[in-house]
């Protein structure tokens, strides 16, 4: 049977529907709902008007569809960019905004607070490398291999979409850039140990002048170095190097602290040397001033009386000497034939005499000797002079 044959819906009930009556069925419908009556049972195609109607009613429809898509919701933490024909108006808050409908207006709403990462060196994970952007030179001619991530966030979204084609990638050139540029300017140990936070704060203050500079609308947060180390092909080389530094700063501590044991020891013992000098230096010097003035006091009552003080100075040099002795001297001219002789107490005076000597220092017990000499060649010139 041909498709065009008029009686084949009523031949095959089990065909497709007829249109004229899904038509007439869908007119009644927009009828019943806008308080319309429906057509006449007669059947068959709509009025010219009934059509205009429902055209209008659907066209209606279209215009609010078009007019509410319009409306649109900028979260917290984002902002709107309006455009009109492509080009820019505005930037909206957060909040419920409504802009003139497509394709007149759009909108493109741009996440502000969201932290966004750039990979420099690795992707994903420190192990896979990317050795074309890893592999940096320093100031001391010697590669590196560095990874880290740069993580920034938006301040202008118009400078985001507009100024700059692909944005994401200029963080990560710029990045790259920048390091490389700080890397060339470092030593190697520099940056490999101790300067690791300083090259990373030095690399974020960079990259975001060099964004200022091209108004990428990006501000960055943080660059963190991730890795750090000389290429594998010379790391047991390294590694090398690096255990004899420390075996070297490991002796300069030891011999450090050798040193500091030693030296305030050293100075200690140096110093009481000085003061024991310093002290017999004055105790000599005393000595010395106080045998000058005992002498002057008797050359002035030697003056005033030579005999008696030529007397006296003889006792005082005999008690002196005896007093250091064990031996006795008895005059035999006495009349007195029974003279007792204390021997116990000599021999007391002795045994205790002898170990006060001993102990006493060379310094002090030869002070004595040489003045008993000083008073026996004074007597004997004296005596000499005394005789005719």
């Amino acid at each position: 049977m041909a498709w065009n044959d008029p009686d084949w819906g009523k031949k095959n009930s089990g065909g497709p529907p007829d249109l004229d009556e899904l038509w007439r069925k869908f007119n009644q419908k927009l009828s019943a709902m806008f308080g319309g009556k429906g057509p006449a049972s007669g059947g068959g195609m709509p009025s010219s008007g009934q059509a205009f109607s429902g055209l209008g009613i659907v066209a209606a429809l279209g215009i609010v569809v078009w007019l509410g898509s319009s409306f649109y919701i900028v979260n917290a933490g984002e902002r709107g960019v309006v455009l009109r024909f492509g080009k820019y108006v505005e930037t909206t808050e957060p909040g419920p905004r409504w802009h003139l409908p497509f394709p007149i207006e759009g909108v493109q709403v741009v996440n502000m607070e969201q932290v966004r990462t750039v990979e420099v060196g690795y992707r994903n994970t420190v192990k896979s490398k990317v050795l074309k952007e890893s592999l940096m030179l320093t100031d001391d001619e010697n590669i590196i291999d560095i990874q880290f991530a740069v993580q920034y966030t938006l301040k202008d979204p118009k400078d985001y979409l507009f100024n700059n084609r692909h944005p994401d990638e200029s963080v990560l050139q710029t990045a790259e850039t920048a390091i490389r540029e700080i890397v060339g300017k470092s030593k190697m140990d520099f940056v490999l140990y101790e300067g690791r936070a300083e090259v990373a704060a030095r690399a974020a203050k960079l990259v975001q002048e060099i964004l200022d500079r091209y108004k990428t609308g990006i501000l960055i947060s943080k660059v963190t170095m991730q890795n750090a180390q000389p290429p594998e092909q010379v790391q047991a080389a390294f590694d090398d190097a690096v255990k004899a530094g420390q075996d070297k700063e490991r002796q300069k501590n030891e011999g450090q602290a050798y040193a500091n044991d030693v030296v305030p020891k050293a100075k200690g013992a140096a110093a009481r040397l000085l003061q024991e000098s310093d002290g017999y230096k004055q105790r000599v010097i005393a000595n010395a001033e106080g045998d000058a003035a005992r002498f002057k006091q008797i050359v002035a009552e030697y003056n005033k009386a030579p005999g008696v003080t030529r007397d006296r100075l003889y006792l005082d040099a005999m008690q002196q000497i005896y007093s250091s002795t064990s031996k006795v001297l008895v005059d035999q001219k006495g009349s007195n034939s029974m003279f007792y002789l204390p021997l116990d107490k000599l021999i007391q005076q002795s045994a205790s005499a002898m170990p006060e000597a001993a102990a006493k220092p060379m310094s002090e017990t030869a002070a004595p000797v040489d003045s008993t000499a000083r008073s026996r060649e004074a007597f004997r010139s004296r005596d000499r002079e005394a005789r005719p």
